[in-house]
């Protein structure tokens, strides 16, 4: 089991790397290993993740710059949707609906008008409403509201909301009718990478293979992997699982609030579900948990191995928590899991949302919501904000892609222009085609009016 390329980790991200190479690149020898049975299972599972396709328009913790750079990212995402809708139509990988960010009380309006100058050029559909428009789109968000109370939003009619799980199992299909050479190993679990010469060797519950380059794109696996190999021994992780709360259908489209300062850790925001429209989705919530996949307890050991066992990383922890707004962030956002009170607890914050929301209409969303390895850095005894890559000789790990799933086709071109390094340049890789079909390919779409 020899390959030029083996990529780890069947994930969104892994499986757009996979698609990628077999659609622009010249190598043809490639291999995908992933530990269990089917792709896209972990994170990028529709139940555990927010569903959303994020383009930065309505993100607040967003710079314009990360805007910028997750916007081209995210339209490579929305092309392929696109493309994919008009040629298989009975697939449903996404749907698409109207988006928007609140802005409550007078600090915050002022703020997201602020804001609004600077990132309209960037998102020319992007409008700044009032309250009569915002009750146009989403009359749930008035009734039961003070009338005094000032609100505004930034609202766009280009919200994607995507079944990531079933946009790995497109790339893999599209990558083997591209490729139908590549080999696919699933229900595969790496026990061990070590390098030989100028070859990596990895051994699995299904045998030895051995490689040329090697991306591991296995969420927070990846740094466990890393350090195993010498890299990323400043590193640690603090997994932050994410849960949700659904009631009936209350919203059209996906309502964000805007971001708190100083915090890492997406705002609350409501959502409808990508298979069934009449359930609108609020979350998450963010606690940490010491397992390195979200109810998957034989990942408790894995963590405290890729955690480290050591001063520095127990001093860093004390030091994010000395911080009085993330400190009682994750205390509060820990009731909202415990039975009766959690409920209560956390409908205060979908009436931000939707004022007049009933307890009885809110359901804990049992086994919904997965885990965002936060990174930490030991030598700065801080949090690493945005995507976490380590790049080392000949091969790539993927920690946590920012803003995961959204960026996956623009992490894979990096990564597949790094590969091409690796193999000294004997494949080439198309770069042209690859933006011209995914990032000019859309602009063109927009003009002739067929954007879907």
């Amino acid at each position: 089991m020899k390959h030029e390329i083996v990529i780890i980790g069947g994930g969104v991200s892994g499986t757009a790397l996979l698609y990628s190479l077999c659609k622009y690149s010249t190598v043809r020898d490639i291999g995908l290993v992933e530990k269990y049975g089917d792709f896209g299972l972990v994170n990028s599972a529709a139940t555990m993740n927010s569903q959303t396709l994020h383009f930065g328009d309505i993100e607040t913790n967003y710079t314009l710059e990360k805007a910028r750079k997750v916007k081209r990212s995210a339209d490579m995402v929305r092309h392929y949707l696109e493309n994919e809708k008009r040629n298989h139509k009975n697939e449903r990988l996404f749907i698409k609906v109207p988006k928007m960010v609140l802005a409550i009380g007078k600090e915050q309006v002022g703020s997201l008008s602020e804001r609004y100058k600077s990132f309209s050029r960037l998102y020319p559909r992007l409008r700044l409403i009032g309250k009569e428009e915002i009750g146009k789109i989403e009359p749930r968000i008035l009734e039961g509201r003070d009338p005094q109370q000032e609100i505004s939003a930034l609202s766009t009619d280009e919200g994607y909301t995507v079944d990531f799980g079933k946009l790995s199992h497109s790339f893999v299909k599209n990558a083997r009718e591209l490729n139908p050479g590549v080999s696919v190993y699933l229900s595969t679990k790496v026990l061990k990478i070590t390098r030989n010469e100028n070859k990596f060797e990895i051994v699995t519950n299904k045998g030895e293979f051995e490689a040329n380059a090697v991306v591991v794109a296995a969420g927070s696996h990846s740094l466990k992997m890393a350090k195993s190999l010498g890299y990323g021994k400043d590193f640690s992780i603090l997994s932050m699982a994410g849960s949700f709360f659904t009631a009936p259908k209350v919203l059209n489209g996906k309502v964000y609030t805007m971001q708190e300062a100083k915090l890492p850790f997406a705002a609350i925001h409501g959502d409808p579900e990508v298979q069934n429209e009449n359930v609108t989705r609020f979350g998450p919530t963010a606690k940490p948990i010491f397992l390195l996949e979200r109810y998957n307890y034989s990942t408790f050991l894995e963590y405290w191995q890729t955690f480290g066992l050591g001063l520095k990383p127990v001093l860093s922890i004390l030091n994010i928590i000395s911080d009085r707004i993330i400190f009682n962030y994750i205390l509060k956002n820990m009731l909202y899991d415990f039975p009766f009170i959690g409920k209560r607890s956390f409908l205060k914050q979908i009436r931000k949302i939707v004022p007049d929301v009933r307890l009885n209409e809110v359901k804990f969303a049992k086994r919904t919501g997965g885990t965002r390895p936060q990174i930490i850095n030991n030598s700065t005894r801080k949090l690493e904000m945005g995507e976490a890559k380590i790049t080392g000789d000949k091969i790539i790990f993927n920690i946590t892609p920012s803003p995961g799933a959204s960026t996956c086709l623009g992490n894979a071109l990096e990564d597949a222009l790094k590969l091409m390094e690796f193999l000294d340049n004997r494949f080439a890789f198309n770069r042209e085609q690859f933006e011209n079909d995914l990032v000019a390919g859309y602009g063109a779409d927009l003009i002739s009016g067929n954007s879907g």
